[in-house]
């Protein structure tokens, strides 16, 4: 079971993150059936929006950190299920559109960077600590958020690891509008629904013209993964993910040589 449950309203295609024990948190097998999901929907002509919507209160807490220590110590499928999601994310053709409650980890707000229109509710919190495990951003965040929100929150956030809320996310222009928990999914299906009214041709030119270059994306994805590979492998991530499995801490004066 992949817990990415895949629902189709009307021409809406609904990627559900649905691991909601592990707070939705990612695993190679979500991250394939999204991939999955996300190329078979822009080859369906019943497909006009793509929607990303989270589960339990939560959308995602990110990458399972489980899966990512055993890749740190040479289980590389996860990675391989990660590389193509994140390449597929900039050569999507159709809107895709979410709806953010709760925590919103590492990839659940990068991914954020690639879609038309976020939607938040009040509880929604985005936080990118890729630093904080030794490692670096992903998924084309460090081109697609300083072009988004200046250098200097995009700083903020992707290296001193500072969290934002639903209203600095939306001062900062990622979040369109923060909407009542309650009312969430329904705006953002509502949303999906008039796009997907559009005549089609005329929506994906007026898409094309106004996405960053996806060759450029691309190419500082696959930058950022090779620094992520190698930084996956150092000493600084092993003690960061130690140290979050045992709950503490991590301690670097080690590897600073003090």
């Amino acid at each position: 079971m992949s817990n990415i449950e895949i629902a189709r309203k009307g021409a809406v295609q609904v990627l559900r993150f649905a691991r909601p024990a592990k707070k939705n948190a990612l695993t190679g097998g979500m991250y394939d059936a999204l991939s999955d999901a996300l190329e078979g929907g822009d080859k369906d002509p019943n497909v006009a929006v793509h929607v990303f919507l989270g589960s339990g209160g939560v959308f995602t807490a990110g990458n399972d950190i489980g899966e990512f220590l055993a890749s740190s110590r040479g289980d590389q499928a996860v990675l391989k299920a990660v590389l193509r999601f994140i390449r597929v994310l900039p050569r999507v053709e159709k809107p895709m559109l979410a709806g953010v409650d709760g925590l919103a980890v590492g990839i659940g707000t990068t991914l954020l960077f690639h879609c038309d229109m976020v939607f938040a509710s009040p509880a929604a919190g985005f936080q990118t600590p890729f630093l904080d495990l030794g490692l670096v951003p992903e998924a084309g965040s460090s081109l697609l958020m300083p072009q988004r929100m200046g250098y200097a929150r995009a700083f903020e956030m992707l290296v001193l690891g500072a969290p934002m809320d639903a209203e600095a996310m939306r001062l900062a222009g990622l979040v369109n509008a923060i909407v009542a928990p309650e009312n969430l999914e329904a705006h953002v299906l509502g949303i999906a629904t008039a796009l997907a009214a559009k005549p089609p041709a005329a929506l994906a030119h007026a898409r094309r013209l106004l996405r960053s270059d996806a060759d450029k994306v691309v190419q500082r994805t696959d930058n950022e993964a090779a620094i992520f590979a190698q930084q996956l492998k150092s000493s600084e991530a092993q003690e960061s993910f130690l140290a979050f499995t045992e709950k503490r801490a991590p301690d670097f004066s080690k590897l600073r040589g003090s």
